[in-house]
Order: structure tokens, then sequence, then C-alpha cells
């Protein structure tokens, strides 16, 4: 545990904190529909068209955000985000008119979803390459920890008071921009001369950078894959007798795994090759979810959620760090919005195609085809690795050499005679030189301004110069 959080900046600590803040507070995504049915008696239809516009306003803002990421920065746009977040969930907890609700709901997913690509940006900023992975994996176990707790704390919320949850979670999400506000500075990548505008990379850029619109489109076959442990998975249970409290305890086991495997597994998983990671990873899901079709009872349930939890496990974090080491430091922003709309859209197709599935064939075509999207989503990732560039994007801007002190001629003396007269003495150097460090000659007796020129920096920066000229920018 020490060297899994050792050697993180403060201000990763702090964005940290902010996520696990803010998923504590979650109560709106897991009670909205149990909300609309029992405590408004409003029909399962209508909260399902509540839901469905909740996970659009999601979708729509991921670009949106994105934008914001790059051009404002990523502290405003959090700021704007989680300050939306909180007035629009305290105000749907107070809206009556069926109209009003849809659209407040359509606000809450709007404004809940645009902090997604501000925090992943914020976060590839202020961490080294060589830790993204370590800082991505504890940041999604964050999110599973405050997730696992809300969870259980707003069930029993719920049982007193929807309002309460509503206000407890505007709450906390306040306390997450306050945060942001007074601990968090802005992370934006100062611009280096010579490096192309930060407005020149737009939407139509990432959708012409064909390598990552190919990442995305495979994030987003894997997450229509792990969206059926939340919509396949109850209905197909529910279809074959199980009861939700039986759902309860194989769903259970996803949570408590990503707990407590999360910090080890990223331990073995952080200097691997990313490739072969989601290649292992997208199968493990597929198979994972296929395996369900031979379950007949909870254990096996059980068993088959340990499989692709794994997977999600090592997915997660590796595919945001292979995310920002696709994309430019100044274009951060536009490619994770395109990146968390994949998982938006996954969400909202998949609630769709497990049931027409389910519906018309069976949940063992369900699982199949599980199977089958894995297995294209790993083949997929196998090809697309290829050459991955290095994980490293620091650019340091390199000023020009100084122009070097002239040194004045020698006055042109006849040639000595052998063994009768002795050598001259060496040339006067200027001034200016007389302070540097001792001269290197190479064989032939000229001095090498290479070598002058790394004395200086060594004796300036030290055996850590390199790095913290690497990390300034």
């Amino acid at each position: 545990m020490r060297e899994t959080v050792s050697g993180l900046p403060p201000a990763f600590w702090w964005l940290w904190t902010s996520t696990l803040v803010n998923r504590l507070g979650g109560f709106v995504a897991t009670f909205m529909a149990l909300y609309l049915t029992l405590d408004r008696g409003y029909s399962a239809t209508y909260a399902g068209l509540v839901v469905a516009l909740h996970g659009l306003g999601g979708v729509l803002s991921s670009l949106g955000a994105g934008v914001m990421t790059d051009r404002l920065g990523r502290r405003p746009t959090l700021l704007i985000a989680q300050s939306s977040t909180a007035v629009s969930v305290a105000l749907l907890g107070f809206v009556r008119d069926p109209v009003a609700i849809v659209g407040v709901a359509f606000l809450v997913g709007t404004a809940s979803n645009a902090s997604r690509p501000a925090v992943q940006a914020m976060m590839a900023d202020i961490v080294r390459p060589e830790d993204r992975i370590r800082a991505f994996s504890l940041n999604y176990w964050a999110i599973n920890l405050g997730f696992a707790v809300s969870t259980m704390a707003a069930g029993f919320i719920a049982e007193h008071s929807y309002a309460a949850g509503f206000l407890l979670e505007a709450v906390m999400t306040m306390i997450c921009a306050i945060v942001v506000f007074v601990k968090l500075p802005e992370s934006k990548p100062v611009q280096v001369a010579g490096e192309e505008h930060e407005d020149s990379v737009g939407i139509g850029t990432v959708l012409r950078d064909g390598r990552f619109m190919g990442v995305v489109g495979l994030s987003f076959l894997v997450a229509l894959i792990f969206q059926q442990g939340a919509v396949g998975l109850p209905v197909a249970m529910g279809a074959a007798g199980f009861t939700p409290a039986d759902y309860g305890m194989a769903i259970a086991v996803n949570g408590v795994l990503i707990v407590v495997l999360q910090i080890p597994v990223t331990r073995f998983i952080e200097h691997r090759d990313p490739g072969r990671l989601l290649v292992v990873s997208s199968l493990l899901a597929g198979y994972g979810f296929g395996l369900t079709a031979l379950a007949g009872s909870v254990g096996v349930f059980a068993l088959t959620v340990c499989v692709w939890t794994l997977a999600e496990i090592v997915n997660a974090p590796t595919q945001t760090g292979l995310v920002v080491r696709l994309s430019p430091a100044h274009g951060r922003g536009r490619y994770q919005g395109m990146y968390t709309m994949s998982w938006a859209v996954a969400a909202l197709v998949a609630p769709l195609m497990s049931g027409f599935v389910i519906d018309r064939y069976g949940a063992e075509w369900l699982w199949g085809t599980c199977a089958v999207v894995g297995t294209v989503a790993g083949l997929g990732y196998a090809l697309l690795m290829r050459r991955l560039p290095d994980d490293d994007d620091t650019v340091v801007a390199k000023a020009p050499a100084p122009a070097p002190t002239p040194v004045p001629a020698p006055t042109p003396e006849p040639a000595p005679a052998p063994a009768l007269i002795p050598a001259p003495a060496p040339a006067p150097v200027s001034e200016s030189l007389a302070e540097a460090p001792p001269v290197v000659t190479n064989g032939a007796g000229v001095t090498t301004d290479a070598a002058v020129t790394v004395g200086k920096a060594r004796a300036r920066c030290g055996p850590e110069g390199e790095r913290s000229q690497a990390g300034t920018r």
C-alpha cells in the first residue's frame, strides 16, 4: 500500500478526495427509478423515459465538456460542472410537474457527466507518465469504494425521505466544488513555442485520428459487455426464477473484489504492455459473461462475476492511460470527452440490446453474444496496439544555444626550428571563458563545445536536472 500511494503529487490526492466525496454522495443515479415509481407513483414507462434522458444528457455533455476543458481549463470546467450538478440535484428533489422532472433530470445527467473529461485530463497533467496507470487505478478504486458505501447508505435514507437523499447529494457535490476551488490549481499545460495551438485540435481532428477512434470503438464494445452486469444479469436471473436478493448477493462480489484487489492488481500490471492487458481484459470480460449461460445457482453466478470483475479491474486504468497516451497535451479534454462518450452511449444501447436479445432469443444468446463481442474487441486491440507510441509526452522547450565567445587568434610566428626553439605558450582566451569548467578536448586537441555545455548543465542541475526540467512544463 505504501509503495502504491507514494510519489504522487498533493494535487492528485485533493482530486482523489473530491472524487471519493462525490461518489459517497451518489443517490440520484441509483434510486431514480424507485423514486419515480414508488414515491411519486409514476409508471415504469415514464421512469424509463426519465432515466434514458438522464443518460442522454451525459452523452451530449461529454464532447462539450471536453472542449471546455481545453479552452477554459480543467479547474473552471470542474467548478461549473460540480456547482451545476449540486443545484440541479437539489431542484430535482422538489419539482413535481412531470415535464419539469424530465427537464431537470436531463440537466442533472448533463452536469454530472461534464466533470469526467476535466478530472481525467487534470490527472494526466499533474501525474508523471510512469505513474499514470497507478493514479487512474487509485481513482477508479475511490469511485467504487464511494459507490459501494453510497448505495448502502442511500437505501436507508430512501426508507425515510427521498428528498433528504437529493439534498445530501447536492451538499456533498458542492463540497467537491469547494475542494477544487480552494486546493486545486489550474493544470492546463502551458503552450510551448513552436507547438501547434490548442485551437488546432478540434473535434474534427479527434474524429480523423484513426487509431484513437478505433480505441473509442473498441471501448464502446467492452462497455456494452460490462453494462450487462447492471441490465442483462438481473433480468436473466429474474427470468430464471431467482429473487432480487439473489442478484444482490451475486453482484455484491463485484464491488468487494474491486475494493480488495484493485491496488494489488495494479502493482502487478502498471509496467506491463497495455496492448496485451487490453486484449486479455476484453477476452476475460466476454467469456466471463459468456459463462453465465452455464450458471444454475447463485454461487455459479458469483463465480462468473469474479471473472469479469477481474477484467474490469485491469481494463479501467489501462484504457484511461491509453487515451492519455494517444492524445496531445493541448487536446486532452476533447480526447477524454470522446472516450467518455463511448461509455455513455453504451449505457444507452446496452438496455435495448439485452432486452431485445432476451425477449427474442433467450438469455443464453445474450451471453453468447458477449463472448463474441469480447473476442472481436480483443482482436481489435491486438491489431491497433502495434507500434504504440512511448508513454512520455513531456516536451521541454529548448532555448537556443548562446553564441560562442570569440577567442582572439594568436599572432602568427615563424615556424620554430626543431629542438632549438621552445614551443609557444597557449593562446590567451577571453575573460568570459576564464571561469568555465575544465575544458575537454578530443583526440586532436580541439575543444568540444558539447562537453562544455554538458559540464555547465550538470553543475546547474545536478543528477536530477533532467527530471526537474521535464517536470517544469
